[in-house]
């Protein structure tokens, strides 16, 4: 292939599209703006460089080949096309639409959350697209805003499949292998369990969560601390961060982040649904359709127009996942995960020893029998007497040692739920 050489300002001309500058750069290479001469538009070239040790280069490509042929063969307005796909000598690329606008993480760069009505309406447009992949079963696994596109006209648009799961894929994802964003992971994928399309559901809540708020629900200083978060910690309610919220949107966002699969939502187009229904609620409308893949609309919702009736259903789907309550405003450690297990596992997953990061058994939890018990006075108001005739036990006596034993099996089982 006659393809001029990188430079040290890039390549000029990348099989035969022509190099106009360059966009931005990623883990594995340069992302351009390009022409085609053929067709005479404009589209995104996106590179990996081949310069890469013999051990990574052929994940990487495969990888990147991987990307092509997931995002290839979908076909949806919320998903960026794909054009072509080509390789030089040093560099592989792949073509594909040219998108005026700007990725979503620049949007929530301020730290400021996002007007309640163009979250939703982003986060509805990113779950149709997800909707359709996974019915191809196609699992993107790396949602993030970084691999959101916002177009000038407000079109949203799914980016960078390079680490999606397809059944017939031939790069296998180990379990362990960490692939993805921590900041946006589902807790499966930190723990290097097998995930599956409901990661996508969690990413997705991470990413509604932070344009609801402006910050994102799982925060530390190191990926270590970020892992543990995911893992271990239930995210304070969106309307802790921002009053402006309706109690609903704090519902579908605890449903959305359930640590446990099988109480997050089932599949994306439940939330998108209930999303719609949240959307109308706000309006002051009924429940709307969902959108099929050709944006037409389809399956009308079940007809509601009593927001009461949401928040209920909502409610119970969600006091499945204690302790993620919209109540709880402040953040908690989740009892699906054992604290000190999670950790040893992603000492694990990253290769960091036991004693680097200070670990240690923790003992069995053990409750204290209390030195003296305290009895109230019997509602007769005679006192009880301490020490009881040798030759008579009296009933009260017996009494108040049968309630003193009670309070005490009481206090040891509230002690063990709370461990």
């Amino acid at each position: 292939m006659a393809d001029a050489a990188p430079s040290a300002q890039g390549p000029h001309k990348l099989g035969r599209y022509e190099i106009i500058d360059e966009l931005g750069q990623g883990a594995m290479g340069v992302v351009y703006r390009a022409r085609d001469p053929v067709l005479d538009r404009v589209v995104a070239i996106k590179t990996i460089n081949l310069n890469l040790p013999k051990e990574d280069l052929a994940e990487y490509e495969a990888r990147f080949y991987q990307e092509a042929r997931a995002a290839g063969g979908l076909n949806h307005r919320n998903i960026v096309t794909i054009y072509d796909i080509g390789r030089s000598d040093r560099v592989a690329y792949m073509a594909m639409e040219f998108l005026e606008g700007e990725e979503l993480r620049a949007v929530l760069a301020s730290g400021q959350p996002l007007p309640v009505q163009q979250a939703l309406d982003v986060a509805m447009q990113i779950g149709e697209g997800l909707h359709y992949a996974h019915k191809r079963d196609v699992v993107h696994r790396d949602i993030k805003p970084g691999n959101i596109m916002v177009a000038q006209d407000g079109l949203v648009k799914i980016t960078d499949f390079g680490i999606a799961q397809m059944r017939t894929n031939e790069v296998k994802t180990m379990t362990g292998m960490i692939l993805g964003s921590p900041k946006y992971m589902s807790p499966e994928q930190v723990a290097g369990k097998r995930a599956d399309h409901r990661a996508d559901i969690f990413s997705l809540g991470v990413v509604l969560y932070e344009m609801l708020t402006g910050h994102a629900p799982f925060q530390a200083d190191s990926i270590h601390g970020i892992m543990y978060m995911v893992l271990n910690t239930t995210q304070v309610a969106p309307s802790v961060r921002n009053p402006d919220l309706p109690e609903i949107l704090d519902l579908i966002v605890a449903k959305s982040l359930a640590k446990e699969m099988a109480v997050r939502y089932q599949s994306v187009k439940e939330l998108t649904s209930d999303l719609y229904d949240c959307m109308q609620m706000l309006n002051g409308q009924g429940a709307a359709p969902f959108k099929d893949a050709a944006g037409a609309r389809s399956e009308a919702l079940p007809h509601t127009t009593r927001r009461d009736d949401k928040v209920r259903t909502l409610h119970r789907a969600v006091s499945r996942s204690a302790p993620a309550a919209p109540e709880h405003a402040a953040m908690t450690v989740s009892k699906a995960f054992d604290s000190y297990e999670a950790t040893l596992r992603l000492a694990a997953l990253t290769g960091v020893e036991r004693e680097a990061l200070g670990l240690t058994r923790p003992k069995a939890a053990t409750v204290a029998a209390p030195a003296k018990a305290v009895s109230q006075p019997p509602e007769n108001n005679k006192r009880v007497p301490s020490t009881p005739p040798s030759r008579q036990v009296s009933h009260y006596y017996v009494a108040w040692v049968v309630a003193a034993v009670a309070a005490i099996i009481a206090a040891v089982l509230f002690a063990l739920r709370q461990v």
